[in-house]
């Protein structure tokens, strides 16, 4: 089996399984999207405050900073699709929830795509991995300040896009 670390047991089961897929239109799913992966980063960014006030005495900032942006790479992973933690059997069946969930708010946000260039750029129809990627790209700036939000002193500065 795969060891994961403390981030990974718990940012899918928590934060980005929770996002209905119902309250979903193709008019309005990229930005119900990333409303819901602020809130999901924002709630993992309270979790590792949580984890690492224990542990602050023992690491300095840097350490945070590793913590924060593995954390962040992750939730890019699980959006675009590209996740390969699974853990145990019921993880795995949560894991695989979140991703069809995932797939329908793709599929919503590419029916309201407009214009047959978008149409012909987006061929995939399954897993939408382009336009998930695509997605990704254009948001990482706004899903990476909630998960700032609890922070007091401003890091981000030290981190380079």
């Amino acid at each position: 089996g795969a060891c994961a670390p403390y981030r990974r047991l718990h940012l899918c089961h928590h934060n980005l399984e929770t996002i209905e897929t119902n309250n979903y239109e193709s008019n309005n799913a990229k930005h119900n999207l990333l409303v819901d992966v602020c809130m999901a980063a924002k709630y993992e960014g309270d979790s590792i405050k949580t984890y690492y006030t224990g542990h602050q005495h023992k690491y300095d900032d840097s350490q945070l900073c590793t913590v924060l942006a593995r954390s962040f790479a992750d939730i890019g992973d699980i959006v675009r699709g590209k996740d390969l933690f699974y853990g145990n059997t019921q993880e795995k069946e949560k894991r695989e929830d979140l991703e069809n969930n995932l797939k329908d708010i793709f599929k919503k946000i590419h029916s309201g795509l407009t214009g047959w260039v978008l149409k012909a750029r987006y061929k995939d129809t399954t897993n939408f991995y382009e336009l998930r990627e695509n997605w990704w790209t254009a948001n990482p700036r706004t899903v990476w300040k909630p998960l700032l939000l609890m922070r007091t002193v401003h890091i981000s500065d030290h981190m380079r896009w």
